[in-house]
């Protein structure tokens, strides 16, 4: 196995990171520092050692996690909390989010400290299908549903968004479905919002634009008010997890992430 890879997947950090590490002389393969990534190593046998100290091997890990809405998706923030704030700091270095999801939106997040599998996933030619659910002020009418199925253009300078699909689940006003939306995201709705179309439903994409579920259907006259992923490829969210909590993914949920490609 390669040097750098081992480190990443022992969790000192990302393979971009170890090789850093690796050329500045940090780390040693049987008490003899090594500065080429690529090396050779035995991750059966060699000792490794990073900073004086040991490193054992970890293997590759995935982890599902249901993202609770006011946590970004990043490391560490100065300013708000982060979804690393619900793990333990000493198993997760080296770990990173697959992809991202926005502040106020709910849902599947998936963790890794393998870059292949990010890559895979997150390339825009693999086409992985992202689903979300959403509730949103407005409606959709056959014309809306259609452009959102044959693209879109969501901001100046941009090109169409590609095909999605859209299945609309429940729609009427809001006065009969003010029990199952999140009255927290209407605080600044004008107060005749009772009087308002109202539409929940399912839009899948395939690209990871900056707020690009919103962006779209917003550009259909729709405002978000709940945002939720739950699913990535074939893999589906475990609602048995509470909102916080996270494990790690079968064998089975591993390999639908990639049915189809």
């Amino acid at each position: 196995m390669r040097l750098d890879k081992f480190l990443a997947e022992a969790s000192v950090g990302r393979r971009k990171i170890v090789r850093t590490y690796i050329k500045e002389g940090m780390v040693k393969v049987n008490r003899q520092v090594i500065t080429e990534p690529a090396a050779e190593i035995n991750e059966s046998s060699d000792v490794i050692e990073y900073l004086g100290k040991v490193v054992a091997y970890a293997g590759k890990v995935y982890y599902m996690f249901n993202k609770p809405a006011g946590y970004i998706t990043a490391r560490t923030d100065i300013v708000n909390k982060t979804v690393f704030d619900f793990f333990d700091d000493f198993k997760m270095n080296g770990v990173f989010h697959v992809g991202r999801l926005d502040k106020d939106t709910e849902g599947l997040l998936l963790l890794t400290n393998d870059g292949e599998f990010e890559h895979k996933l997150m390339c825009p030619q693999k086409h992985v299908e992202k689903t979300y659910f959403f509730w949103a002020l407005g409606s959709l009418d056959k014309e809306d549903r259609k452009k959102l199925e044959q693209g879109i253009y969501i901001g100046k300078d941009e090109i169409l968004t590609k095909p999605a699909k859209i299945k609309v689940h429940k729609y009427g006003m809001y006065k009969e479905f003010k029990n199952e939306m999140p009255m927290k995201n209407l605080k600044n709705i004008d107060s005749n919002y009772y009087n308002q179309p109202v539409v929940s439903g399912y839009l899948t994409i395939t690209e990871g634009r900056k707020h690009q579920v919103k962006r779209m259907l917003k550009a259909v006259g729709c405002y978000v008010v709940y945002l939720k992923r739950v699913s990535i490829g074939g893999l589906m969210l475990d609602e048995s997890l509470e909102k916080g909590q996270y494990r790690f993914l079968t064998e089975v949920e591993f390999q639908k992430l990639f049915e189809g490609l």
